[in-house]
C-alpha cells in the first residue's frame, strides 16, 4: 500500500498546504509547470516523480523527462504534462494510452482539477489543476489517494490562490 500525492503547475511556488496535505503520503508525482526550484525543494521532502511542463527552461529539462511511464504497487502510471481528457486526448497521448496501457493517466496544464475514469481505455484519468498562484484558476489543488491494489481514498484539497505562500520543507 502507497499513499501517493499528486500536483501540477506550481510554476515555481510551493503552497504551505503542499506539506501538510502531503505529509503522510509515500511519494509525490508532479504533472508539470514546476517552475524554478521546485523539484529540487520537494525532492527534498518526498519521493518524486516529475515531468517537465512548458514553462520549464533547459536546465529542468535536462533533468526530468517529458514523460513518465512507470510502476506503482503493481499498476502501469503515465505522467505527463499535456494530455487532455477522456475522450479529447492528445493525438500524441491518445497513441500512447492505446499501446501502453496504463492503469492511471496524470497530466496536468490546463489548471483544471479533473478526476474521472475512462471506461474506453480502462483507466483512471487524474488531472489534479493547479498549486501555484500563476493562472485563471480561483482555487489551488491538490490531490492525494492511496494504490492498495486499485486506487482509492482519493482526497482533494482546494485553498486560496490569492493567499499562496512560498515555504520550504517543514
Amino acid at each position: 500500500m502507497r499513499r501517493i500525492g499528486v500536483l501540477s503547475d506550481t510554476h515555481g511556488i510551493i503552497p504551505k498546504q503542499v506539506y501538510s496535505f502531503f505529509n503522510d503520503c509515500d511519494e509525490l508525482w508532479h504533472a508539470g509547470d514546476l517552475g524554478r526550484g521546485v523539484y529540487e525543494r520537494l525532492s527534498t521532502f518526498k519521493p518524486l516523480h516529475a515531468v517537465y511542463g512548458n514553462i520549464d527552461d533547459h536546465s529542468l529539462r535536462y533533468s526530468v523527462p517529458a514523460s513518465d511511464l512507470f510502476t506503482c504497487e503493481g499498476l502501469k502510471i503515465l505522467l505527463t504534462h499535456i494530455g487532455g481528457w477522456p475522450g479529447h486526448y492528445s493525438p500524441a497521448i491518445l497513441n500512447i494510452l492505446r499501446h501502453d496501457h496504463p492503469d492511471i493517466f496524470v497530466c496536468g496544464h490546463s489548471h483544471i482539477l479533473k478526476v474521472m475514469y475512462d471506461h474506453e481505455l480502462n483507466l483512471l484519468h487524474i488531472n489534479p489543476g493547479a498549486a501555484g498562484r500563476q493562472g485563471f484558476h480561483k482555487v489551488g489543488t491538490l490531490v492525494r489517494f492511496t494504490i492498495d491494489g486499485t486506487p482509492k481514498d482519493l482526497e482533494i484539497m482546494e485553498f486560496d490562490k490569492l493567499n499562496i505562500e512560498d515555504c520550504k520543507p517543514l
